[in-house]
């Protein structure tokens, strides 16, 4: 008997929800139907893929070497499909993106009525994370990273670049004052990020150069956590203009130090693990992103 991909979507889809009942909701299956998938699978393959305990369900070791190949299938399948449907001018399937969540919130969130408007047959998946991921791993299409890309198998897309700002709420100015020189920084709260490090290095033209290594007095992990501080008069922040442009034109956070700021822009790529031509469903969205993006960035 041949393995069914009804039979490899149930076992990626334990793998990846942890459980036969997560697994099944996530197929709108049974739980009794998920399991028979996976008991069938096993036994055609005549070894166990996952290590089951009164707990959680572990790969093992052969599970681990059947995932990669079971993915590729599945995705396989899917490109087949937007491909098939692009012929048809309906590109379709399911869509996974990935991004952190001050670009899903303040970029990606007001295009998406449009998007799906034009891309109805496209079924998204839109999660947030503030860390990279493993695109595999996470079953992710398209990831849009935001800052300098390291050395990837990852093929990467450019969008655009947001320039960096010193910004404060005038309710903080109002009981600190500004600063007037990075140098006087020592004497403000600065909100800053956890990880990366590069990230508290600010555009600011100072004797040392033309970025400042600033010590945060509170962290986040998050952008969006950091600006959200900032509204509320917790201190300067450095933030990229893609989050803070309404804040800005309301008046809700101001520039500071806005002689010693350099222009700094921080870059955004989509990246995609495909060592093959793009599949219809991920090349439209980036078309789609890149001539829409340039007046929110």
């Amino acid at each position: 008997m041949k393995t069914t991909l009804d039979e490899l979507a149930a076992f990626v889809a334990v793998v990846d929800t942890g459980s036969i009942t997560a697994a099944a909701e996530q197929l709108s299956q049974t739980v009794s139907g998920v399991s028979r998938a996976l008991s069938r699978l096993e036994e055609k393959l005549q070894t166990n893929l996952l290590r089951r305990t009164t707990r959680r369900l572990e790969l093992t070791e052969e599970g681990g070497q059947f995932l990669e190949r079971a993915r590729a299938i599945l995705h396989a399948v899917e490109d087949a499909e937007g491909t098939l449907a692009a012929r048809r001018q309906q590109p379709a399937g399911r869509l996974r993106v990935n991004a952190a969540t001050p670009f899903m919130l303040h970029v990606m969130v007001p295009l998406m009525a449009e998007f799906r408007a034009l891309y109805p047959a496209i079924a998204l998946e839109l999660h947030s994370d503030e860390t990279y991921i493993d695109l595999l791993e996470q079953r992710t299409d398209v990831a849009i990273r935001i800052g300098a890309l390291g050395d990837s198998t990852l093929h990467a897309r450019p969008l655009g670049s947001s320039r960096l700002r010193v910004l404060a709420s005038p309710a903080y100015l109002k009981r600190h004052g500004r600063p007037r020189d990075p140098g006087s920084l020592a004497q403000h709260s600065l909100l800053g990020f956890t990880q990366p490090e590069i990230l508290n290095h600010w555009p600011l033209r100072h004797a040392g150069g033309e970025t400042l290594r600033i010590r945060p007095t509170v962290q986040a992990g998050s952008g969006e956590t950091l600006r959200q501080l900032a509204l509320q008069g917790h201190g300067l922040v450095c933030l990229a203009d893609f989050m803070t442009r309404e804040d800005r034109a309301r008046g809700d956070l101001v520039q500071v130090l806005m002689r010693d700021t350099v222009d700094s822009r921080q870059p955004i790529h989509a990246v995609y693990y495909r060592n093959t031509a793009l599949g219809a469903r991920i090349a439209c969205f980036l078309d789609f992103m890149q001539a829409r993006m340039e007046g929110l960035l």
